[in-house]
């Protein structure tokens, strides 16, 4: 099994969604199950179609799949290769040889290739599934070089809270599926007229200072309070995280018995 190398790319071009769904699985899978890679077209099919973290759901057949393979190739950014007593074909990523990234970069680039828009801690807790991300600012640093290539967008910067990152390789056809077209615009609505009546109550700034309500806000509650949801969430992502990989452990389980099953009937003629 030979491989090639080629100069190394500083920008990614952009992708259909069938080359973006591809690429990914093809990457997901050479981090997270290695002893099956590089994958056969049925696992690629697989992978491209299962339903844990897809986003969306696909449905896509051995023919496009392979149509897209191809497409990916002559990009240079996969290969078709022959292991040693391997009868079927297999497909393998060249991500590594056509820019020079991270493993944590890879595994991030990944996962939003395969499930789109998410938050910063929903990003770290799914792609630490294919290498290990020690904290946000290791996943910080990692999208901001993803950033640097126009490979990732950001709703903000990326320390603010409820930061979202999306990968950036939108076709211009798809103009109302790039990153931002979704986040709504802040509400503004023009000031009423003044010769229409208005139905609502005065607000609180309106009214007299002696009857203006007091209000307090007991921060120190709000912060334990916000202690205690990110603990939370942090408990869910890992649990989470779990179960997606016992899921994918079956998964390709089922896709190995598969195999050995086509095999076995291709011997006995069946």
């Amino acid at each position: 099994m030979s491989e090639h190398t080629t100069d190394k790319l500083t920008e990614f071009p952009a992708l259909d969604r069938r080359q973006r769904r591809v690429l990914g699985v093809l990457i997901e899978k050479g981090m997270t199950t290695p002893e099956y890679y590089p994958l056969t077209l049925k696992a690629v099919t697989t992978g491209c179609n299962q339903k844990s973290n897809r986003d969306p759901v696909t449905n896509l057949d051995e023919e496009t799949v392979l149509e897209t393979l191809e497409e990916l190739r002559e990009l240079g950014f996969t290969a078709t290769v022959h292991t040693d007593g391997g009868r079927a074909e297999r497909y393998r990523h060249y991500i590594r040889h056509r820019f020079d990234l991270t493993e944590p970069q890879i595994a991030v680039f990944a996962e939003l290739l395969l499930r789109g828009r998410q938050q910063l801690g929903e990003l770290r807790s799914r792609a630490s599934r294919m290498t290990a991300i020690e904290s946000l600012d290791v996943l910080r640093d990692a999208l901001g070089g993803l950033m640097q290539m126009d490979a990732v967008r950001a709703t903000g910067d990326l320390k603010r809270r409820g930061i979202e990152v999306d990968h950036g390789l939108y076709l211009d056809s798809e103009g109302e599926s790039k990153f931002g077209a979704n986040v709504s615009p802040p509400d503004v609505r023009p000031a009423a007229s003044v010769n229409q009546p208005s139905s609502s109550p005065p607000s609180a700034a309106a009214l007299p200072q002696s009857e203006a309500p007091e209000i307090r806000v007991d921060l120190s509650e709000i912060e334990t309070t916000v202690s205690e949801l990110e603990q939370s969430q942090q408990q869910l992502e890992a649990d989470n995280r779990e179960l997606t990989e016992h899921v994918n452990r079956l998964e390709e389980l089922v896709r190995q018995l598969s195999d050995q099953l086509d095999d076995l009937k291709q011997q006995l003629g069946v």
